[in-house]
């Protein structure tokens, strides 16, 4: 083996040697001189957007498929995003990737393949964002009638914002804050959800005023000029607007999506300006006319309620017949105070006469040896009560002090004693009775038990047949020839077997034998058999 080995790798030959990396970077130098820029046509087919910001997909036919890959700096520059199943223009130069020995397309720009290709592009993603509820007639807000306020974000240079700050002061001067963006080319989209989502961020009452309105403009043209306004980002950023939104971009023919996510839209920015703001002409000539009908209506009302008082106040009686019986009670009531007076007095007179009498100084002194006497008398009573109570308290304390003594204790202890010794004795009489008892009564049921046992059976001269499961034997035709048996006498248990009919020994002997007498014991047991079936 090591012979041919050797005359092989030894045979002369003029191809030069590569090594991998050689030979796979002389095919890409030679692929990226042959081909340099290209333009492909294809359908997107796979598309991966790992976290490093460039962009993998497929360019693909009915034959054949290319790899291509968008560098993180020229994917943010595109014009339109790629979708898979969009058919597109593919601008970059043919290399190859000498890792996993491929060749791939590097793609600086893409573009859409026709107007067609944009038109189904807008129809899917319509069909798409329409699906999640963005364009729902419920999410649409009211505009303000008179926004303080109002931001717009279209191009800082072009016609448009002129032509919405031109109507505007001529409807309605108002505070209007532009945010600038570009309304065509790869930054477009971004730049307006930026400006909306950013207006959105202002607090209220901050340096700069929050809008109270929204207009997002821009001038008429293509539908590739007019894609940035199809973007899904600026289609979400209008939909979530916290601020009511009026979307006037293109002309009146010209539609993109961000009119269907706006709360309203405009055929025009110059619609748009005049769908935001009042006419003041009109709001002040509004306002005479109603100050007009209100003062009028004032005067009428004033006039009609002059008339209805006047009216009312001819069916009213006189101030002098209102007061007449006021008046006419009152004199009735002071002819009545005076006499009413004099009788008050006179009787308080007699009552103040009546205490007078009763405070004199006799009666006092009087009273003051009553209450003296009463006093005396409650004391001695006190001193009778504390003498007797205190000698019933003595009583009761001698009469304790008796009970107490150590002759008494002494005699108690001995009581006690004496009836503890009676009840010890009285208890063990009852305990010796007791005992006594049950064992006549334990003799007595060993006396039965004996007379009820077959063990008493067996001591005379009686035995217990059992056969091999230990069950005992009733009769004779339950017994197999042969079968073992066991026989339990009164001194011990005997093993048999029991034997046949032809086994049988005559039954005519003069003479027994002590084996024959005792087979001859069993049939003449007659009364064994009935005393076996006690068993």
């Amino acid at each position: 083996m090591t012979q041919l080995t050797d005359t092989a790798t030894s045979t002369p030959t003029n191809a030069p040697e590569f090594s991998v990396s050689e030979i796979s970077f002389s095919i890409k130098k030679t692929m990226e001189d042959t081909f340099g820029y290209v333009r492909v046509r294809g359908e997107l087919g796979r598309i991966s957007r790992p976290g490093s910001g460039h962009i993998y997909l497929d360019l693909k036919d009915d034959r054949s498929v290319l790899s291509g890959v968008i560098w993180k700096g020229n994917a943010s520059r595109l014009k339109i995003q790629p979708e898979q199943g969009l058919e597109v223009i593919a601008t970059g130069k043919i290399t190859t990737f000498p890792g996993q020995s491929k060749y791939q397309m590097v793609i600086e720009s893409i573009e859409p393949a026709g107007a067609g290709a944009l038109m189904a592009l807008l129809e899917e993603r319509k069909r798409k964002l329409g699906a999640e509820g963005l364009f729902a007639p419920e999410r649409k807000q009211l505009l303000p009638g008179m926004p303080r306020v109002i931001g717009v974000i279209t191009s800082p240079t072009g016609a448009v914002i002129r032509d919405i700050l031109h109507r505007i002061s001529d409807r309605f001067p108002l505070h209007v804050l532009v945010w600038p963006v570009r309304v065509q080319g790869e930054t477009c989209a971004a730049e307006v959800a930026n400006g909306i989502r950013g207006f959105n961020a202002l607090p209220a009452g901050g340096a700069i005023p929050r809008p109270d309105l929204l207009i997002v403009a821009r001038g008429g043209g293509s539908i590739e000029d007019l894609w940035g306004f199809n973007e899904e980002v600026v289609v979400r950023a209008a939909a979530a607007s916290e601020i009511p939104l009026i979307s006037a971009v293109g002309h009146e023919t010209d539609w993109t999506l961000i009119d269907l996510a706006a709360d309203v839209r405009a055929p025009t920015p110059t619609g748009a300006a005049e769908i935001a703001v009042p006419v003041k002409a009109d709001l002040m000539s509004m306002v005479d006319d109603l100050s007009r009908r209100l003062s009028s209506g004032l005067i009428r009302l004033i006039s009609t309620r002059r008339t209805e008082l006047r009216a009312a106040g001819a069916a009213l009686p006189g101030p002098q017949e209102l007061l007449a019986l006021p008046r006419q009670r009152f004199d009735h009531a002071a002819a009545r105070l005076e006499h009413a007076l004099t009788v008050n007095t006179r009787s308080h007179r007699s009552n103040y006469q009546n205490a007078s009498a009763r405070l004199s100084p006799l009666l006092l002194t009087r009273g003051l040896a009553n209450a003296g006497d009463k006093l005396t008398g409650l004391g001695d009573r006190q001193q009778r009560a504390l003498g007797v109570a205190l000698g019933q308290k003595r009583q009761a304390y001698a009469a304790l002090t008796g009970r107490l003594s150590p002759a008494r204790l002494s005699q108690q202890i001995h009581l006690g004693t004496e009836r503890l010794t009676t009840f010890t004795g009285r208890l063990d009489r009852a305990y010796a009775a007791r005992l006594s008892k049950q064992r006549d009564r334990l003799d007595g049921l060993e006396k039965l038990l004996k007379s009820l046992s077959y063990k008493d059976v067996l001591s005379r001269g009686y035995a217990l047949v059992r056969d091999e499961a230990g069950q005992p034997i009733r009769s004779a035709a339950s017994v197999a020839p042969g079968a073992a048996l066991s026989i339990e006498l009164a001194d011990g248990v005997v093993d048999a077997v029991a034997g046949g009919e032809g086994s049988l020994p005559p039954k005519t002997p003069p003479k027994a034998t002590p084996a024959k007498t005792k087979k001859t014991a069993i049939p003449k047991s007659s009364g064994t058999a009935s005393q076996g079936s006690l068993f």
